[in-house]
């Protein structure tokens, strides 16, 4: 059977070869109704479409991205923020084409994704700065752009605007009251729960580092001195056994959380140390996941908007591929913010005796 080829479709249908190659890789320059018959014809013929390594070549780039998603890929996808970034991200890129592929942080079974795998960029998303799929991503010069993260220079990144969420959810506590405060966050060199000494140097980790760097701007003016409680990382088996201990032990009467995950265990331990929320515990979470309106009670939050997020990052590396290699782009416009905004709900209320 002879090979199939784009001329052997532009001669069925009667049309160039040129409006044929159109039809798979432009389809925008043909009439709906003409890449149809056209593609209607490649179908019966048995045709699929150009080979992928030949059309990659002649364009100069392979049409795909890759997403360095936090530290690890299994715990990603159980956390409700970064599998909600991940689809704004892949909703925004459908229309344009662009596969996405998702890129280990860390070396896996002996084997570096980020130095081998064929993609045009990467968005570096909520991972650590010496990540060895971020080492490998700036050697190949590739247009990165960073989320959630401190961002090379020269590099742009997109965050929310954790300094305010952070000053807003602490002073809804101070508003209420509240004096005696907790602070529930995150500090990737940890490797024990505690209480953050006051000569530590500032957290590694950008986004606790800035949110509380913003709740700190409302509890200075207001003469208190938080308890800056330290976890490894925002899932269960690093806070667990900490945040138990601080609502049993320390009886703040208001704590303010990293996540709403975080909130929401709070809550949970309070409950079964037979304490009320928020009659005794005020609780503030951030993100604003489902969880936060399922837990009893709602949880009060700072409400992040993840496919603004989602949709900022992926236009602005879109923007950066355009440019080529990292270091032939043009410089970027700065770091893209996206705002937040407090949710009070029924986890939060007046400090108790106020």
């Amino acid at each position: 059977m002879a090979r199939v080829t784009l001329q052997t479709i532009a001669d069925a249908v009667g049309v160039s070869r040129m409006t044929v190659s159109n039809a798979f890789s432009r389809p925008d320059q043909l009439s709906t109704a003409l890449r149809d018959t056209i593609l209607a014809a490649a179908a019966e013929l048995g045709y699929t479409g150009p080979d992928p390594a030949a059309r990659a070549l002649a364009r100069g780039s392979v049409g795909a991205i890759g997403v360095v998603l936090t530290d690890s890929l299994e715990e990603a996808f159980l956390d409700p923020v970064a599998s909600a970034f991940f689809g704004a991200v892949a909703a925004t890129l459908a229309p344009t084409g662009v596969a996405v592929s998702l890129i280990p942080a860390a070396k896996t079974g002996g084997h570096v994704t980020a130095r081998d795998l064929a993609i045009d960029g990467a968005l570096v998303c909520a991972c650590q700065p010496d990540a060895e799929a971020v080492t490998w991503l700036r050697r190949r010069g590739l247009p990165l752009v960073f989320v959630d993260n401190d961002a090379p220079p020269g590099y742009p990144s997109v965050t929310l605007d954790e300094r305010a969420g952070g000053r807003s959810a602490a002073q809804h506590l101070i508003d209420l009251g509240h004096r005696d405060i907790a602070v529930l966050t995150m500090e990737w060199e940890r490797s024990e729960p505690g209480w953050r000494g006051a000569d530590e140097p500032e957290l590694s980790n950008m986004v606790a580092r800035e949110r509380l760097a913003g709740a700190m701007e409302a509890f200075e003016p207001a003469g208190i001195t938080p308890r800056v409680y330290l976890v490894r990382d925002n899932v269960e088996r690093e806070w667990g056994p900490g945040v138990e201990a601080m609502v049993a032990e320390d009886h703040p009467t208001a704590v303010v959380c990293f996540s709403d995950l975080m909130a929401a265990a709070v809550v949970t331990a309070a409950h079964a140390r037979h304490l009320s929320v928020p009659g005794d515990l005020s609780v503030v979470g951030f993100d604003d996941i489902p969880l936060a309106t399922a837990i009893r009670p709602a949880l009060t939050t700072v409400r992040q908007d993840f496919r603004a997020k989602g949709r900022m990052a992926a236009l602005a590396l879109l923007e950066a591929t355009a440019h080529g290699r990292a270091d032939d782009r043009t410089p970027d416009h700065g770091p893209l913010t996206v705002p937040v905004e407090l949710v009070v709900r029924d986890s939060t209320g007046p400090a108790p005796g106020a």
